[in-house]
């Protein structure tokens, strides 16, 4: 790609010397006009001034660090719209790795590989089994296996929606589930239809029973969230993550983002989402308290910002709100279109509530019903209030034809998770729990921005294995997996281009998140936050653009990763 268009952009300080230049580049700002240029001037962590290498030159001084970028590609660092970092550093750090294109024979052997080295009576716990293998837990037989792998350890795996949790028998007992064991609001222990035993499957809220069990035996729990949320934010830095979203901040992870931050050991900015409700990791404050606590952890990279609310669970195990039934089974027979965990009074209370205060809300939607409920509340809400804060519809993979414009006309994000929904096993799932016509229909990327709707990409790890975006922005524009095994493409007349989708991952997220001042294209006055690429996007086969490697990312003008 050319930089013959660029031109020279800079700030009001005509004296201003740079503290580094970057130049002899091909620098795609991602601004407004997509303009490119060679070089780029920082000083005190800001952009001073963008264009050519002679425009950029003036801007040097005796102190002034180059680096030459030998033709390489910069671009704003990228922003992840939808994570949940600490626990992304956890399962790195501390957790037994399950990828989810495992078979139950294969998960089983991890298991049983991980008691072997593992002090006996200690938990083994990590994930991510994939949702194809969820009809198969629906069985003692099932759980049965896993005691085999595991006598004397209790185990708790969680699937790759993080909605649901897999546990042997010593798991089940050190959390008191038994035949009388009722089920949790909004929540299920799944149990064998003819004996009333527990199968070792816990769906959505009844996870927190295990989370909460395993979460009592963890030692200096501030300490391993410290570690882990420093852990989360290097492998961020090292896919070229400048700022994020955390999806679910309970307390114990706004006082580890905090600390770190004091510490000048938080290399991204971060945005915190509030649980209104009690999360499914289990935290004993939520909703009106932790509010209330917020401003006791702004700082100056952490912004809490944000209020999350489910307002459904996953189609993978029909906990999903949809507008449509999902295809018969055993066990929820025909016509079951799940339902939503929020109705729209109690929602539009709450979005009113957080606008009152200065927040916007992150809303889970997976299901259409409850994209249209969400969408109605908010409606309700501006048709009282008038225009206010943008708020978000997170996950919005499945979405009634008639609601795509709505978004646009109510000012909601679409907060979209690219490496989720391209073929993978748990499309595989969703195929064996919807319609395939309806299936083979989800995430209108398209539509969603022919409509002008504001799309905004996250990762969500780690419900996948790695926040890798590049992953996502080859499956945006192909509409294929990636990385293979799973092949064909998923509606593919909705594939973006990619100067769309670069924007998806950076300008867009940044305005989604209230980080459009600071963050998300490079231009004079913002943040440096920048990443060298090891080839220009633009120049190769859209088929190679997960191959991606980032080679440096600078924050703030500061280099905070690079690859050897």
């Amino acid at each position: 790609m050319s930089s013959s268009n660029a031109d020279p952009k800079v700030c009001s300080k005509a004296d201003s010397k740079a503290d580094l230049i970057l130049n002899r580049g091909s620098i795609y700002a991602v601004d407004g006009r997509r303009s490119w240029a060679e070089a780029v001037a920082i000083g005190e962590g800001r952009v001073i001034a963008i264009g050519t290498d002679l425009d950029i030159d003036a801007f040097r001084g005796p102190q002034t660090r180059t680096v030459d970028l030998r033709g390489r590609m910069v671009m704003p660092g990228i922003i992840d719209v939808h994570n949940h970092h600490t626990r992304g550093g956890q399962a790195d750090l501390f957790e037994t790795t399950i990828l989810p294109t495992l078979s139950f024979e294969e998960v089983i052997a991890v298991v049983r590989a991980r008691a072997a080295t593992t002090k006996p009576g200690d938990w083994i716990s990590g994930g991510i089994w994939g949702s194809n293998i969820v009809g198969r837990l629906y069985s003692r037989s099932a759980r049965a296996a896993l005691d085999a792998a595991s006598p004397d350890h209790p185990v708790m795996l969680r699937d790759d929606s993080q909605h649901s949790r897999w546990v042997n028998s010593r798991a089940l007992a050190i959390m008191g589930v038994d035949a009388d064991t009722p089920n949790p609001l909004n929540g299920e222990i799944v149990r064998d239809p003819d004996t009333g035993e527990a199968t070792g499957l816990l769906l959505e809220r009844a996870s927190t029973l295990a989370e909460t069990a395993l979460a009592r035996t963890v030692e200096d729990a501030a300490g391993r969230n410290v570690s882990s949320t420093r852990r989360a934010v290097q492998i961020l830095n090292s896919f070229g993550v400048t700022a994020y979203q955390d999806a679910n901040t309970m307390l114990p992870y706004l006082q580890a983002l905090a600390e770190l931050d004091g510490r000048g050991q938080l290399t991204a900015w971060c945005v915190a989402s509030m649980p209104a409700h009690q999360p499914l990791m289990g935290t004993d404050i939520f909703g009106d308290a932790l509010i209330a606590l917020r401003e006791s952890f702004r700082s100056r990279h952490v912004r809490p910002d944000f209020v999350k609310i489910f307002m459904d669970g996953v189609p993978t195990t029909r906990t999903a709100s949809m507008r449509e039934p999902y295809t018969p089974d055993k066990l929820h027979g025909c016509c079951f279109r799940g339902e939503a965990l929020v109705s729209i009074p109690e929602l539009a209370r709450w979005i009113a509530k957080c606008e009152k205060l200065g927040l916007s809300t992150k809303i889970h939607c997976a299901g259409d019903g409850a994209v249209r409920d969400t969408l109605d509340a908010i409606d309700v809400v501006r048709s009282f209030n008038g225009p206010g804060r943008m708020h978000q519809i997170a996950h919005a993979g499945f979405i009634d034809p008639d609601d795509v414009a709505r978004f646009k006309e109510l000012d909601v994000v679409a907060d979209l998770s690219p490496i989720i929904w391209y073929p993978s096993p748990i499309i595989e799932a969703i195929k064996a729990a919807v319609p395939e016509a309806r299936a083979a229909r989800y995430w209108p990327n398209r539509d969603l921005l022919a409509a002008g709707a504001l799309m905004a990409a996250g990762s969500d790890w780690p419900v996948v294995s790695n926040p890798d975006p590049w992953l996502g922005i080859e499956g945006m524009v192909t509409r294929q997996n990636p990385r293979g095994g799973f092949p064909g493409a998923l509606w593919p007349e909705q594939a973006l281009d990619l100067a769309d989708v670069l924007e998806i991952y950076t300008r867009n997220p940044a305005r989604a998140i209230g980080l459009d001042t600071v963050t998300g294209s490079l231009e004079p006055g913002k943040s440096a936050d920048l990443i060298v690429l090891d080839r220009n996007l633009f120049e190769i086969p859209s088929d190679d653009l997960a191959e991606t490697r980032v080679l440096a990312t600078y924050f703030e003008g500061e280099l905070v990763f690079e690859r050897d």
